[in-house]
């Protein structure tokens, strides 16, 4: 029956036997250890009693591994090696350097700001691996708070309970016409010029969200809008607008879509904000270079504008 494990071994115990074993001595191991003598030969015996066997025959010219000191060094080389990456791995996550994220958008990343942000961020910390997950914003909040997500890029600045948020950018709202549409020449619009337009909103990721600001903005004007629900991607309502089915509320960075019968005009003297949700419990490493460049690069933006 083997013996137990002994919690009394150190690991200096295992540096001075492999470092005497490799030198054959335990003189040269104290020098090149920077060690006394006497430490190494203390700490050799230590470990002997320990385990309960020789590791050495000791002469006067050295040290020579026994047979049980021969199995115990290989061993013991591998333990050191695991003990030094698990070192290296940990201080890399730490470092964020390796590591995960779960990270919500609004939308699917295609131009603008988050596709720069992400495109840094992964020349910088390549070897974090990030799964992007499209949700409506309360199920985003809703997510963090379970440390499901580690952080959601959300329109608007309103406040969710739990989470700490980071005011971003903003960008100018434009709308979807199609190409022979009666707007099509107007240069900017207007909420009265839109007042019996049909808009096409997703069933899925930000369609009720953006269902909420129409209707917000129409009861403004006691009209209640024309809204038809569509159960597509965000990028296929600008195929149906191309067909005439309705008109398309779209940000400034999805206007470099280039589609043969669609057109984008801006919507006078209105701006979408932006920010950034996330729990300041959460502890992982990457999640906290990620804010931070994001910071920046929000700072760099509002610096140009």
């Amino acid at each position: 029956m083997a013996a137990p494990f002994s919690t009394s071994i150190e690991l200096r115990h295992l540096r001075y036997f492999v470092a005497a074993a490799e030198h054959g001595s335990f003189r040269k191991a104290g020098v090149a250890l920077e060690v006394k003598e006497s430490s190494i030969s203390r700490s050799v015996r230590d470990l002997e009693d320990e385990i309960g066997v020789s590791l050495f025959i000791r002469h006067s010219s050295g040290v020579n591994l026994t047979l049980a000191g021969q199995r115990y060094l290989s061993r013991t080389r591998q333990a050191l090696d695991q003990i030094r990456e698990a070192g290296e791995e940990a201080a890399a996550f730490g470092r964020a350097e390796e590591g995960h994220l779960r990270v919500g958008l609004f939308s699917k990343l295609a131009s603008g700001f988050l596709a720069d942000l992400f495109q840094r961020y992964d020349q910088r910390y390549s070897g974090v691996h990030i799964d992007f997950v499209e949700a409506p914003a309360e199920s985003h909040a809703a997510a963090i708070r379970r440390f499901d997500l580690d952080a959601a890029y959300i329109l608007g600045r309103q406040g969710w309970g739990d989470c700490d948020a980071i005011p971003l950018w903003s960008e100018p709202l434009f709308f979807a016409l199609p190409r022979l549409h009666r707007l099509a020449q107007s240069v900017t619009l207007s909420w009265r010029d839109l007042v019996d337009e049909t808009f096409l909103v997703r069933t899925q990721g930000s369609g009720n969200e953006v269902r909420g600001f129409l209707e917000r903005k129409f009861r403004e004007l006691d009209i209640s809008p024309r809204i038809s629900t569509q159960q597509v991607a965000r990028y296929s309502l600008l195929g149906l607008v191309a067909t005439g089915r309705g008109i398309v509320p779209v940000l400034e960075s999805e206007a470099v879509i280039s589609l043969p019968e669609v057109v984008y005009r801006p919507l006078a003297g209105e701006v979408i904000p932006f920010s950034v949700i996330y729990s300041p419990k959460n502890d992982n490493p990457a999640v906290r270079t990620l804010l931070s460049l994001t910071r920046k690069m929000a700072q760099e933006r509002a610096a140009t504008r």
